[in-house]
């Protein structure tokens, strides 16, 4: 299943009435040149896909509540024969009409002389300044030519206001459609976990763990990797974003992989799992790989409408600065510690993230001083972890690392929706428990 034309429809009704009398300017992503003359592989901006479902780059899409008679307008590069023998097939302005229900279509070599009109009579424009180097001269262009005529004909729009709020507070609540795609994307990324665990041996190097990863994303549809995919063996893993990916995998290590895959319509798994190469925990390792591993089932029970996301941070660091107290790693009073940040040489990082269209999505985490409440169709990752080594100094008053603990790396991580009744675990089918990481 993919999304229907029929939802980005509802998407864009519920956006222009947000909008109220606001008129929207949200262009698609340009090619990025990679080097020389070779492009990066094209992924579209979520807004613009949101919004359009239009994979295209360069494209722009006007959302246009003042105008009823036609309110979605979109410029794309036309039909070109010549071009697409190059660069692949292009929909045109008739496709755009015809399959993707814009309401009028132009090539976008006329945006420059089109916008102005219609941006007339718009209360304000919605436009994100400082990331469309292209796009933002027309827009400012046509919003001055406002208000140098506003003291004569009596209209102007008000303001330049930025788009993201309201949009990005539709993308945060995913609906129906949306969670059947993650599920999807969830399913993909744990039967490739599954399958590095198989694969996985001493004298393998970690990129041919990766290479199976990402021919199993590829062979079930996906485009394939959401991000840089982590695959990190011993004290690899204590570097939180490794992808160098290149170094041998050796007996008695832990292998830290924290990889998702990305569908054809962007919706994104990200999964981490942590197990022992040669088969078997050390007793160090274990010891830590348990205490992860109920820090995250402490966060993941906290995940309910209602709840925020502070909270399942807070839940899950509780039991880690405990559980590393009663292993001698850190001393002290479990809440001092909390409150001074003692732990933080060895847990650096936040419990989670939202997760959608980006893996990294949009919504605020907080509104001024209030946590944003957990609501049904919220989806966020639940990762605590920890990285033991001689990176970050040990806080004063705190014990020396023994070097029997040094080069461990643990993150556990899944993907959760919010339900009304509590919480899914989209990410189940990848195993997790102790047992089942040793062989």
């Amino acid at each position: 299943m993919v999304i229907s034309a029929t939802v980005f429809q509802q998407r864009r009704a519920l956006f222009l009435e947000r909008l109220g009398a606001v008129a929207a300017v949200i262009p698609a992503a340009p090619l990025v040149t990679h080097h020389a003359d070779v492009e990066h592989g094209f992924r579209q901006h979520s807004d613009f896909w949101y919004l359009t479902g239009f994979d295209e780059p360069g494209a722009v899409a006007l959302f246009l509540p003042h105008r009823s008679e036609h309110p979605f307008v979109l410029f794309v590069e036309p039909k070109d024969p010549s071009a697409e023998v190059w660069h692949g097939f292009r929909w045109g302005c008739e496709g755009a009409v015809t399959q993707f229900g814009a309401d009028l279509a132009h090539p976008r070599a006329e945006l420059a002389e089109r916008l102005a009109e219609y941006l007339k009579g718009a209360e304000g424009i919605a436009f994100r300044v400082g990331r469309h180097p292209s796009v933002e001269p027309l827009v400012l262009s046509a919003w001055a030519a406002q208000l140098d005529r506003a003291p004569r004909s009596g209209q102007a729009a008000l303001g330049l206001v930025a788009p993201c709020p309201l949009l990005h507070q539709l993308r945060l609540r995913k609906t129906e459609d949306e969670l059947e795609r993650l599920r999807e994307a969830a399913r993909i990324s744990a039967e490739a976990h599954e399958l590095a665990r198989q694969v996985a041996r001493p004298g393998l190097n970690e990129r041919q763990v990766q290479a199976a990863i990402e021919q199993h994303f590829l062979a079930q549809g996906a485009r394939g990797p959401a991000y840089g995919s982590i695959v990190a063996g011993g004290d690899n893993a204590c570097v939180l974003h490794y992808t160098s990916n290149n170094a041998p995998l050796r007996d008695g290590d832990l292998l830290l992989i924290d990889a998702g895959c990305s569908l054809s319509d962007y919706y994104n798994g990200d999964i981490t799992r942590t197990f022992p190469v040669g088969g078997r925990f050390s007793a160090e390792q274990r010891a830590l790989y348990d205490l992860v591993l109920a820090a995250q089932q402490a966060a993941i029970a906290c995940v309910q409408p209602g709840a925020d996301a502070e909270q399942v941070h807070a839940a899950a660091v509780r039991v880690l600065v405990g559980g590393l107290v009663e292993l001698g790693l850190l001393q002290g009073e479990v809440d001092g510690l909390i409150e001074q940040g003692a732990y933080r040489h060895l847990y650096m990082h936040r419990t989670g993230h939202w997760l959608g269209l980006d893996v990294h999505d949009v919504g605020a985490y907080r509104l001024g001083e209030h946590p944003v409440p957990l609501e049904p169709g919220m989806v966020l990752t639940v990762e605590p972890g920890l990285y033991v080594s001689d990176r970050l100094p040990v806080p004063d008053g705190q014990p020396a690392i023994d070097a029997r603990w040094k080069g461990i790396g643990i993150r556990i991580e899944d993907d959760v929706a919010v339900t009304s009744s509590g919480h899914e675990v989209l990410t189940a089918a990848a195993l997790k428990s102790a047992e089942a990481m040793e062989r």
